[in-house]
């Protein structure tokens, strides 16, 4: 295996590369490439994030007996993994249900071919241990730190809303996770938007949720190609083969999530009880699903979220940026996650 190390954000804890349930612009982090198959004549270029698919399928076993060659690349976050695949650099990559948005409205080339629900309680607001704030409607002119266009971002707009708040009724401070963690640390920000396994593991620290996803956000995850790349019949076909095993990867997970924390804490640097913790608050529990019309509705809802604040420039029609022909007979994207029951 070939590694090519790119520089990696200064960080204040692992976490700081950002998984794929998340946004926010950062730099690329590394890139890897892997092998599989002697004599393979395709070669498929896949973004991921640390501790992400590479690593699932892997622990799945679901890296054997390909037919094709893959080349990892890492990034620490979604949107410098869609502006790969806008770049061609990348033929397919995982990322959360804002980024798609945000490369939409920058007119990027890319298209949504495959989706996850997953549970939302790992998309929170954060308070530290002791803050005197009880509900979202407490928010009222406090600083609250979250990465702009992440998942968390669309979360704290719906939040506030649900508070009967708007964006100008607190100070929003754009900050990346490690500097979030940071001011969130040092009382900088009154609490913090963000997403697992962040939340786990600060809530391990003895913060509190003042309000989740759940209810609010769609829980949608989502695979990203390149055009390009599904208008080869080689790397279409490949595509298709790497979309299946992600799906059994997933399965996997479910069933087994303490080896799978197991390996998700070697490979990020959480400890082993919050990579469990995230594993059952979210990543553990998302279904593969269909890209369907409703996915497309509630993606849509965030886009006209963010037009009407002025975050993104324009009108994005995100059905067309949506390709169904891999949806086979996955279920809807409404399909209820995966639960662990009282462990989750």
């Amino acid at each position: 295996m070939r590694r090519h190390s790119l520089p990696l954000l200064a960080t204040l804890i692992p976490l700081s590369l950002a998984l794929s349930a998340c946004g926010g612009s950062s730099a690329a982090d590394s890139g890897t490439a892997a092998t599989a198959g002697s004599g393979a004549k395709v070669t498929l270029s896949i973004g991921d994030q640390k501790g992400g698919n590479e690593s699932l399928l892997k622990a799945a076993g679901e890296l054997e007996n390909l037919d094709y060659t893959i080349k990892w690349s890492t990034f620490t976050s979604g949107p410098p993994l869609l502006e790969a695949v806008n770049a061609k650099a990348v033929d397919i990559g995982g990322v959360g249900n804002t980024p798609p948005v945000f490369a939409a409205a920058a007119k990027s080339k890319i298209t949504v071919v495959a989706a996850t629900h997953g549970s939302s309680a790992g998309e929170a607001i954060l308070v530290p241990k002791g803050s005197a704030l009880q509900s979202g409607a407490d928010l009222r002119g406090k600083k609250i730190a979250v990465a702009q266009g992440s998942s968390a971002h669309f979360q704290l707009i719906a939040s506030l809303e649900q508070a009967g708040l708007k964006p100008t009724d607190v100070t929003i401070n754009f900050l990346q996770p490690a500097d979030a963690l940071a001011a969130f640390n040092s009382g900088s920000v009154d609490a913090w938007a963000v997403w697992d396994p962040y939340t786990s593991q600060v809530l391990r620290t003895g913060a509190r949720v003042l309000t989740s996803g759940e209810g609010l956000v769609n829980g949608l995850g989502f695979q990203v190609a390149a055009p390009a790349a599904l208008e080869d019949a080689a790397k279409s076909k490949a595509i298709d083969d790497y979309l299946k095993r992600l799906q059994r990867a997933q399965d996997w997970v479910f069933k087994h999530p303490e080896e799978w924390a197991k390996v998700w804490a070697k490979e990020t640097g959480l400890p082993y009880e919050v990579a469990l913790d995230a594993v059952k608050r979210s990543n553990g529990t998302r279904v593969p699903v269909a890209v369907d019309d409703a996915a497309v509705v509630s993606e849509q809802k965030i886009a006209d979220t963010f037009t009407e604040l002025k975050l993104i420039p324009g009108k994005v029609v995100f059905k067309d940026f949506v390709d169904t022909r891999f949806n086979g007979n996955l279920p809807p994207s409404t399909t209820a996650p995966r639960s662990y029951g009282k462990d989750s």
